[in-house]
């Protein structure tokens, strides 16, 4: 059963299109990640599911219950929604345990219901009395969280919850939250920037655009098998090649590669993600069958792993100017800057979905 159905969802600011035909829909317990550039409306959606605005046309229905449509329209008080800003919006002039305590309506449980979800967030419980001030950022997002657990939510909403922590916080933090969300089984939906965060946190992933919900599926299916070029360099690095389909390969730059389309035929392009490239010395007089030949021109170490362009060096088809691609390696295993190598690819390539005229 799916816990939020969003059908044919439409919002306008004055002439300025924000939302265009919005179908998504989110499974009972499953946490989703809504991604896409600034301006794509991730925003907007969550405030249209929360009940902080409303659609010019269209339909979300949760458990069932119609939140949204063309005879209702449910205000956010009513709705059972936690939400979590990206700053926390504590309240100030209120402790630590009168925050988390805002939204328990029984006053005989309320004590033993707030300590239950400081332990659950891992907040000592001498914190109780701390005001936010007195707060780390990532202490503050856990009372915030906190917060929003309390009103047993039939949902939870996460705006960009992790951004203004610091790396290393900020992964724990995902790690955490997302743990305690699977344990209490609140279906989640996540806004963010950050595409790696999206890809480990989320069940289900959805790529919005220009106010459009461009494709959605499982990460790693959105990951390997993008449907255009622009959602493939969105959620990555990726090598994009033109190439000739046939037979269920592709002829390109690197040779004939196996590709996951075998009904495709002709010119298209298709994708590479840089961990499917590999690298061999390439040691002069010998058959270069193991690949295309190729000169490390640039290395960006990031210690475990490295990032390489690499120029391939026979000379393109039509004079064109040589090709360079990104090349992800281990940090122990690199090879220096100018080195010759062969590069051959790992995997089938993912055949994108836009041809194109060559």
């Amino acid at each position: 059963m799916n816990a939020l159905e969003i059908n044919a969802l439409y919002k306008s600011f004055g002439s300025q299109a924000a939302l265009e035909d919005i179908n998504l829909s989110i499974a009972t317990g499953s946490r989703t990640a809504i991604v896409g550039p600034s301006g794509s409306g991730k925003t907007t959606l969550l405030r249209m599911i929360a009940g902080f605005e409303f659609p010019d046309a269209g339909r979300i229905t949760l458990d069932g219950q119609p939140l949204v449509d063309a005879q209702t329209q449910v205000p956010a008080h009513q709705r059972l929604i936690g939400y979590v800003p990206q700053d926390g919006a504590l309240f100030p002039h209120m402790t630590v345990a009168d925050n988390i305590a805002f939204g328990i309506v029984d006053k005989a449980t309320r004590q033993q219901r707030v300590a239950e979800l400081m332990d659950s967030v891992a907040l000592e419980p001498q914190m109780a009395k701390r005001w936010p001030h007195e707060l780390s950022g990532g202490q503050q997002q856990r009372v915030a969280l906190a917060r929003a657990l309390a009103q047993r939510p039939r949902l939870m909403l996460l705006d960009e919850p992790f951004s203004a922590l610091d790396t290393g916080l900020r992964a724990s933090m995902r790690k955490m939250v997302a743990r305690l969300l699977s344990e209490a089984g609140v279906t989640t939906i996540l806004v963010t920037h950050d595409q790696a965060e999206a890809l480990s946190f989320a069940d289900q992933l959805a790529v919005m655009r220009k106010g459009r919900l461009v494709q959605a599926g499982p990460p790693i299916d959105l990951y390997l098998r993008p449907d255009d070029e622009d959602t493939a360099l969105f959620l990555g690095d990726a090598v994009i090649l033109p190439a000739v389909i046939e037979n269920g390969w592709a002829q390109c730059e690197l040779g004939q590669l196996a590709v996951n389309d075998e009904g495709r035929h002709g010119p298209a392009q298709i994708m590479l993600r840089p961990e499917q490239l590999q690298l061999v010395p390439r040691v002069p007089g010998q058959p270069e069958s193991n690949g295309s030949p190729a000169r490390v021109t640039e290395c960006d170490f990031g210690g475990n792993t490295c990032t390489l362009t690499v120029e391939l060096t026979a000379q393109a088809a039509g004079g064109q100017a040589r090709r360079s691609l990104l090349v992800r390696s281990t940090g122990m295993h690199a090879p220096r800057i100018g080195s010759e190598v062969l590069v051959s690819a790992l995997g089938n390539a993912h055949v994108l979905g836009r041809q194109v005229a060559r």
